[in-house]
């Protein structure tokens, strides 16, 4: 318990900190933190094939891309916001709709008629087994990788015309 515990606070601080960063290369370094933190989790959880994607695909391409995004464009921080005015009443409007958000989250959740997790030991096995979740994956839903594959390529080379120098100066 002391595990999901620490790893919580690390996903949860680490989130928060991602927010509250002006230099977007930290943000994207505790982004990076924050999902090593929920493979912690999905590891407690007992889905090793889920916490090794979440490092594999999360951490591993998408910050990359992220990183490569941010340095590409070259934006070392966030540029300077003149402060908006919001009255005197904002924070107490503010602290009011996250209560009555909470308690309608809240209220919601109770209406629910949740069961305990299934404890067959064959259905943890099949989610656990690798090879039918790959095989699964490569054969029933190949085409989603590829279409995300072209996804990803096609933002790249947007970035890299983002970037790049007008035509003027070429």
């Amino acid at each position: 318990m002391t595990l999901f515990y620490l790893f919580a606070a690390i996903a949860v601080s680490a989130s928060l900190l991602v927010i509250a960063q002006r230099n977007p290369i930290y943000s994207v370094l505790l982004l990076i933190a924050s999902f090593g933190a929920l493979s912690g989790l999905y590891v407690l959880l007992d889905a090793p094939f889920t916490a090794v994607t979440q490092i594999i695909i999360y951490a591993g391409a998408i910050m990359v891309l992220f990183l490569f995004v941010v340095m590409l464009l070259n934006a070392h921080t966030e540029a300077e916001v003149t402060p908006l005015t919001l009255g005197p009443h904002a924070m107490k409007l503010g602290a009011l709709f996250s209560v009555l958000l909470a308690v309608e989250v809240a209220y919601g959740l109770s209406k629910l008629n949740l069961t305990a997790f299934n404890t067959d030991p064959t259905a943890r096995l099949a989610v656990s087994d690798v090879g039918k979740i790959g095989t699964v994956l490569f054969t029933n839903h190949s085409f989603a990788f590829e279409v995300t594959s072209i996804l990803i390529l096609v933002a790249m080379v947007g970035a890299v015309v983002i970037a790049g120098k007008p035509r003027s100066e070429r």
